[in-house]
């Protein structure tokens, strides 16, 4: 199973919100999932993004694959370097 931290689409017409969610890459874009891990509103920008590090950190610990957006916002709220300096760590 591929599973990748991805966004989900929620809100009204035109008035969108993102969800982002670890899902199965085999599901459709608003299809089942296996977590959450946070969310994310477009208007407020990718600095009000809010999203749970451990659980980010568990999923990317587990080798899950990065859509481009969530690649983005990871890495602007600082969470792909602490992911990069803990692999060093490990090491």
């Amino acid at each position: 199973m591929a599973v990748k931290l991805r966004l989900t689409r929620i809100g009204r017409h035109e008035d969108p919100f993102y969800r982002i969610v670890a899902a199965d890459s085999r599901f459709a874009r608003d299809g089942r999932i296996i977590e959450q891990i946070g969310y994310f509103d477009p208007d407020k920008g990718v600095e009000n993004a809010v999203i749970d590090e451990e659980k980010a950190m568990k999923w990317l610990n587990n080798g899950a694959v990065l859509s481009d957006t969530v690649r983005s916002i990871l890495s602007k709220k600082g969470l792909l370097t602490k992911h990069a300096d803990s692999k060093k760590k490990a090491k």
